[in-house]
């Protein structure tokens, strides 16, 4: 069975940061967007399931609605499924199957693009190979520290840009294929 394709879109500061320290996404949330279509919708029709960790998780549960239409696997440890709130029940499920795994388990459920979110989450899927693309927004604002979306990966990985797109906001997006 081919496993399902791996599809990652992160927002960054231009010094590459996913989040402060702490998890806030505050430096983000004040880029004056309206009006802009960064294409999360369609991003998110793309796809047929989303893996994500559990600090991503605890930040989206944070914002107070739920943003995701298609199901949800976080990638925990620590976690279990008692700590989904009843609200989200069908909606998202704990698991801690490693990066492989999980993607066949996804792949036997009939999913075949899955969204990967959250830094840790996105360097392990891609130490595994398990990446096809990246949509990579940079936002024009420095933070000086926090959490990086990339780090110690082993090896090389080769990407080829397909798109960049501005927006008024400052906001550059762009769009990279895995080579290999």
């Amino acid at each position: 069975m081919e496993l399902p394709a791996g599809q990652a879109m992160m927002a960054i500061s231009l010094d590459g940061f996913v989040a402060r320290p702490d998890h806030r996404l505050d430096w983000l949330m004040r880029l004056d967007t309206d009006g802009e279509d960064h294409g999360f919708e369609a991003f998110q029709d793309s796809v047929d399931a989303i893996v994500m960790g559990a600090n991503s998780f605890r930040s989206v549960l944070g914002f107070g609605h739920w943003a995701y239409r298609k199901p949800v696997v976080v990638l925990s440890s620590r976690m279990d499924d008692a700590d989904v709130p009843a609200r989200l029940s069908g909606k998202a499920e704990i698991s801690r199957l490693s990066p492989r795994d999980v993607m066949t388990e996804l792949g036997r459920r009939g999913a075949g693009r899955v969204y990967v979110d959250g830094a840790a989450v996105i360097r392990s899927f891609l130490k595994a190979g398990l990446i096809a693309e990246m949509r990579i927004a940079l936002a024009p604002v420095l933070i000086g520290e926090g959490i990086r979306l990339f780090g110690p990966l082993g090896a090389d990985i080769p990407l080829t840009l397909c798109d960049v797109q501005q927006f008024p906001s400052g906001l550059v997006q762009m769009r990279y294929r895995l080579e290999g």
